[in-house]
């Protein structure tokens, strides 16, 4: 099992190990420079995880777009209890674009988002979304956005994927990178 899929797990990321080629679906930008290496994660270095300069969800033209305001959750780490934030989901023509904006983060420290199949009422988003159940743990089949915090504490990010997500990604979940199983806000997208 690689380092990233055991990772995965502690954020409800099935643990098969199986990982995909990244460059279809996704955005064209690898993650956010400087994001700090953390218990493996290196592995996902260089992965298309979010670019904070694409067109975000909610202003895709002609998508459908659904908001939800971020809510903390009591698995968040110490210090996290000033992070708000909200999340779009689009769906048009070129398929699923993901915006994620947060406030009140420790500044330098990276974070990822995933879109879940489950409400943030049940067991704070439950297990990952994925386009294919018991597919790959990695983009394209799942949708992960990775983003480092500025100075002021302020995090954003878009990712895209090719594909739809119909109805069946109900919410987005942000933890610390380096801490999967800290599950820091989880918004629900009322469809």
């Amino acid at each position: 099992m690689t380092a990233a899929a055991a990772l995965l797990t502690g954020c409800g990321g099935d643990s098969s190990g199986d990982t995909a080629d990244t460059s279809a679906g996704s955005s064209s930008a690898s993650p956010t420079a400087g994001a700090k290496d953390k218990a493996g994660m290196h592995d996902m270095d260089g992965m298309a995880m979010g670019d904070p300069s694409a067109t975000p969800a909610d202003q895709i033209p002609g998508a459908d777009v659904v908001e939800g305001p971020l809510e903390l959750l009591d698995t968040r780490p110490p210090g996290m209890d000033g992070v708000e934030g909200t999340a779009w989901l689009a769906q048009g023509a070129e398929g699923t674009t993901v915006t994620v904006s947060l406030t009140g983060l420790e500044p330098g420290d990276a974070y990822m988002a995933h879109l879940h199949a489950q409400p943030c009422s049940a067991d704070n988003g439950g297990e990952h979304f994925q386009f294919e159940k018991g597919g790959p743990t990695m983009p394209p089949n799942e949708v992960h956005l990775m983003f480092t915090a500025d100075a002021s504490g302020k995090g954003m990010t878009t990712v895209n994927n090719t594909r739809k997500t119909g109805e069946d990604a109900v919410a987005l979940v942000v933890h610390p990178r380096e801490a999967m199983d800290n599950r820091i806000a989880c918004a629900d997208f009322a469809f």
